[in-house]
């Protein structure tokens, strides 16, 4: 039976309005997709309880008692429903405050229940208040064992849909299909890795029969999830790597050597060395590079860049750099220019503000061969862009573009050219492996010499006075300094200062002292921006209040502090890379977070985290172990993590190592899964995938 083409709305108690809910609130359609709705927790039922054992201290547990003298208390506000449940051992209260009618033609004195709920104390009595009770002759899995608890919205829940009603619905699935649901995997691999069949993994995670089995059902359901993810993305890798043929970057000649002898601004770390030399061979290989580049905030990306465009250039090709957002492209511009300016290079760049008529000629002369490097942003992706002979495309801060975006690159030469993409956000090696696992990955692990740590302080919001003294004392040194708020204007929800209270408080203390502030925000005009940003680059304003739009593409080392307002509302990588905006002078730099008294465990644990280590990759696993993948690095754009549904990345990279292991064996004997044995492998990553492009090819 194929239940992904069963609908849900058909099953009984479910319908067409609930079904709506249903796939409106949490993207269920089907039996199958109902089926992978897994809970987040459960609730031990396995043992019941006699009503002498009760305390007040214990947590939910259940009985099985008779009731008698169901009776209304009280009026109004007050009004409740009152009842006694009694066994062999002693007697209880149960109370109601609503549901009274319900209750009163549902509770036989005659008949024995299963009563569940949370023991607690009222005038020394002992009672449950809005305990669930079912007939105890009408026992099912929903009622003994391990109760599951499903997730849910407060739209599913006014419509019936609470956690209690999805276990029922999961309960109508299995005694429809009566146990028949495919399995996924070969018979060979399940003896093989000693897994339980799909059928009693799903039961298992919905009923569990034992906490044996519940820890068999997850670790099954959690393999295969992550075993096909990773044998999808290994075979692309082995297709590309033996299918598609690259530009060959056979030598290294004179702009290479002669910028590495002459004009190279500092001296390559080790890490920027190895990762040239990888790069190097890769782009020689004869086959098409796809590699990834990973460095923290600071590490000298943008320099290996520039040298792998030397390598294509002296392979006779153009090359193309293309960044998310203009101030970026701006930047990579100017800093490119002024490396290359002794070495006869042309650059140009091409954007959404250039003029027509410089636009004009830009095209004609790159068309012609006659430009060698252009840089710019999605303006680079339009069809009248046309190469003369590109080899090497370089695409920074990538998941800040569409995957189709990216696609377009992929056809401006006939040989396809060689993609470097690069990414200032350090990601686990656990999501690297989920989301670049068909990609070559290289990492930028150390700083250039010279650069201090950046000491990162936290602050309480009633501290900003102090804060703000602290500012002056760098400003007298003739520093500068960014202030960051999460909002642009006035919330009635949200109750965090925001952009333009905090601009006005900033000018109120810095103007009279000789200090003037630029604004920065998303909703403002590109022209203003630009002109508020170019003032503070120049040093014309010393402080720039400003939203997230400075998160990337802000590069002004003689700003040395950095003031995040309402921190606890940044994620830890959002919190990193605007940290990352100073220290990039010989000075010493300060972060400070200021936060309310009042934040969650998960932000104390961020900002504890901030002030506790500079390093990128350690702030990348902690905020993977707090949140999970999220939109780290275009998850949603992969179409890999964003569908796990057992799984968690930031708690299974044990289990995610064994499936890439396994994948990649069975890869090594048959690379394009046609053997009688694989067949099932090469059927499900058909049905799975069928409807992701594979654009993983192109970034």
């Amino acid at each position: 039976m194929e239940i992904s083409g069963l609908n849900i709305k058909y099953l009984s108690g479910v319908g067409d309005k609930k079904a709506a809910i249903l796939h409106e609130e949490l993207g269920i359609e089907s039996y199958e997709d109902m089926l992978y709705h897994i809970p987040y927790r459960y609730i031990d039922r396995s043992r019941i309880y006699t009503i002498s054992e009760l305390n007040p201290q214990l947590p939910y547990i259940q009985i099985k008692a008779y009731i008698r003298d169901l009776k209304p208390v009280g009026a109004g506000k007050a009004a409740r429903m009152v009842a006694t449940a009694y066994d062999d051992t002693g007697e209880l209260e149960l109370v109601w405050f609503n549901g009274f009618k319900y209750l009163a033609s549902q509770i036989d004195a005659q008949k024995e229940y299963l009563i569940f709920g949370q023991p607690s104390s009222f005038n020394r009595k002992l009672n449950i208040v809005h305990p669930e009770i079912n007939p105890f002759e009408k026992t099912s899995p929903l009622l003994v064992g391990f109760q599951a608890v499903y997730p849910t919205t407060e739209k599913m829940k006014k419509a019936f849909l609470n956690s209690k009603a999805i276990g029922k619905i999961q309960e109508s699935i299995f005694k429809s299909i009566n146990g028949k649901i495919p399995e996924t995997l070969p018979a060979w691999f399940l003896t093989k890795y000693k897994l339980i069949y799909l059928h009693e993994a799903l039961f298992n995670i919905h009923f569990p029969t034992s906490p044996e089995m519940l820890q068999k059902a997850i670790f099954r359901l959690k393999f295969e999830e992550l075993f096909y993810i990773q044998l999808n993305i290994l075979k692309m890798k082995y297709k590309r790597k033996t299918v598609f043929k690259g530009c060959p970057f056979t030598s290294v000649g004179a702009y290479f050597n002669n910028f590495y002898n002459r004009y190279l601004p500092f001296p390559l770390t080790d890490a920027q060395k190895r990762v040239i030399r990888e790069i190097r061979q890769d782009c020689g290989s004869g086959k098409q590079m796809n590699r990834l580049l990973q460095g923290d905030v600071g590490s000298g990306k943008t320099l290996v860049a520039v040298m792998c465009m030397l390598i294509a250039l002296d392979n006779h090709y153009q090359t193309c750099l293309m960044a998310p957002t203009e101030i970026l492209a701006n930047q990579h511009f100017d800093t490119v220019s002024q490396m290359l300016k002794d070495l006869g290079i042309t650059v140009a760049l091409l954007t959404g503000s250039t003029k027509k008529k410089e636009r004009t000629e830009i095209l004609q002369r790159l068309a012609a061969g006659n430009l060698q490097i252009i840089i710019g942003t999605h303006a680079l992706l339009e069809d009248v862009v046309a190469f003369n002979n590109v080899g090497l495309v370089i695409i920074d801060e990538q998941h800040r573009f569409g995957v189709a975006q990216r696609a377009k690159l992929w056809h401006k030469n006939n040989i396809p050219p060689h993609v470097l993409v690069m990414t200032a956000t350090p990601i686990p090696r656990t999501l690297a492996m989920t989301l670049y696992g068909d990609l070559d990955v290289s990492v930028i692990d150390e700083l250039p010499p010279g650069r201090k740590p950046i000491t990162t302080l936290h602050a309480y919001e009633n501290k900003y006075k102090e804060v703000f003294k602290f500012i002056e004392q760098e400003l007298q040194k003739g520093r500068q300094a960014y202030i960051v708020y999460p909002l642009i204007s006035e919330s009635e929800k949200i109750d965090f200062h925001n952009l333009e209270e905090g601009y006005d408080k900033v000018n109120e203390y810095f103007l009279p002292r000789g200090y003037s502030c630029s604004m920065v925000h998303g909703k403002m005009k590109a022209v203003d921006k630009d002109e508020e940003m170019r003032r503070f680059v120049n040093g014309e304003t010393q402080i720039l209040v400003a939203t997230t739009v400075i998160e990337v593409g802000v590069n002004v080392p003689n700003a040395s502090i950095m003031v995040i307002e309402s921190a606890e509302r940044f994620g830890l990588s959002q919190l990193h890379q605007l940290r990352g905006r100073v220290g990039r002078g010989a000075e010493q730099s300060y972060c400070i977070l200021m936060t309310s008294y009042k934040i969650s465990n998960d932000s104390r644990k961020r900002i504890e985290t901030m002030t506790s280590t500079n390093d990128g990759f350690e702030i990348a696993e902690a905020d993977l172990k707090l949140r999970g993948p999220g939109d780290i690095e275009g998850t949603q754009q992969s179409g890999l993590t964003c569908n796990l549904k057992v799984a968690n990345l930031g708690k299974d990279a044990l289990i995610l190592n064994e499936a890439c292991r396994v994948a990649g064996s069975i890869l090594e004997n048959d690379p394009d899964l046609i053997k009688e044995e694989n067949a099932v492998f090469a059927s499900q990553i058909k049905r799975l995938f069928k409807t992701k492009i594979n654009w993983r090819f192109i970034s």
